[in-house]
């Protein structure tokens, strides 16, 4: 089968093999004949980082990026196999799945593997390019948002006002993690975001005191804003802040606006630190594989199935969707352009996702 390999070094380069063997799924695993790929931005990160790393040649994700790997994690299709203890999913079943990643079978492929519990069905009303654009930003803000900052879930949700500042909102992670808080009735929330804001206010409540901040007034006057609004709102104190991935421009913000004995979540990679004053967490969606180890929080698996089945529940209820999607032309052929698109940040607001069958070729 074709399959695509992320080759490690400072610009983004790819290779597509010919002759790959389908692989077989372990116990927990399932194998799936990926209709629609989707992609991230550290596909085109973790080949960068990896070129410099110097640590043992093992299992870890910037090892496996320095040796070469196909750096999808995006998975919409359906499933071909199942290992001999996977109970929830069938040949024929059209799921989605967040692939482990760094690890065999990713989703720039013709047949990738992923966890059973990381899988989840999608709805026959939507798409499977809708349904690649969920796996890795959605379960990356659940982590965030439910593990790390433990914000009120959608099956306890919230029942008083919990005020929560999201600086990067019309990012992947950062619309989701909006998503998920409006379904556990977390308001007000506030979005701070630039070119991709008409997508977000689209996602908010304005009569629970959700409001959007365009970041490029500048870090004091949207300090000012929200703490005129927390204010006039007589929302109570803001505890909860997110950085899903912006860095250095949020630091201001947030040190300033969450309270002194609130918590501050840093979606890796972050460049900056949190005050001693603020609880600081940083996520990474590899907890929900355990892949490291506890550097970044205990294992998260349970959190990764119980989410992943509440996916398939709320796409089938209408309250949670996919993020807005640009299908990019050539399959395999297109992912290349396509994450050199992502690094030079042409893209606002939508992730790209690519169509297998349009490989040239098959």
């Amino acid at each position: 089968m074709k399959n695509l390999v992320n080759c490690p070094g400072s610009g983004v380069k790819v290779k597509i093999e010919s002759d790959t063997p389908i692989p077989e799924p372990s116990a927990k695993q399932v194998l799936i004949k990926i209709v629609v790929s989707g992609s991230n931005p550290k596909d085109w990160k973790v080949p960068e980082f990896a070129a410099s790393y110097d640590g043992p040649d093992d299992d870890s994700i910037m090892a496996r990026g320095k040796r070469g790997v196909n750096q999808g994690d995006d998975i919409a299709g359906i499933v071909e196999k199942v290992g001999k203890d996977v109970v929830e999913f069938k040949k024929g079943d059209r799921v989605a799945a967040f692939h482990e990643m760094g690890g065999p079978g990713g989703s720039y492929v013709e047949y990738a593997l992923a966890w059973d519990w990381t899988t989840f069905h999608i709805p026959a009303e939507k798409s499977f390019e809708e349904a690649a654009t969920i796996p890795l930003a959605s379960l990356t803000a659940a982590v965030a948002v439910f593990r790390n900052l433990k914000l009120p879930t959608p099956w306890n949700p919230a029942t008083t006002s919990t005020p929560f500042v999201v600086y990067g909102a019309s990012s992947a992670v950062g619309s989701f993690a909006i998503k998920l808080a409006r379904n556990s009735n977390v308001h007000p929330i506030i979005a701070i975001a630039g070119k991709g804001s008409h997508y977000v206010e689209t996602l908010l409540d304005s009569s629970k005191g959700d409001i959007v901040i365009d970041y490029r007034i500048g870090a004091d006057e949207i300090i000012s804003k929200i703490r005129a609004h927390l204010k006039a709102g007589n929302y109570g104190e803001l505890r909860h802040g997110l950085d899903p991935g912006i860095g250095l421009p949020s630091q201001k913000v947030l040190t300033e606006v969450v309270a002194s004995d609130g918590s501050i979540d840093l979606v890796l990679p972050s460049d900056w630190d949190v005050g001693s004053s603020q609880t600081k967490t940083k996520t990474s969606v590899g907890t929900v594989h355990n892949q490291d180890n506890g550097a970044h929080g205990a294992d998260a698996s349970d959190l990764g199935l119980v989410t992943c089945r509440w996916f398939t529940r709320a796409l089938q209820a209408g309250t949670f969707d996919g993020h807005p999607f640009e299908v990019r032309p050539g399959g395999l052929e297109g992912v290349e352009q396509a994450l050199k698109d992502l690094k030079d940040g042409k893209q606002s607001a939508v992730k790209y996702v690519f169509r297998i069958a349009d490989t040239p070729g098959l």
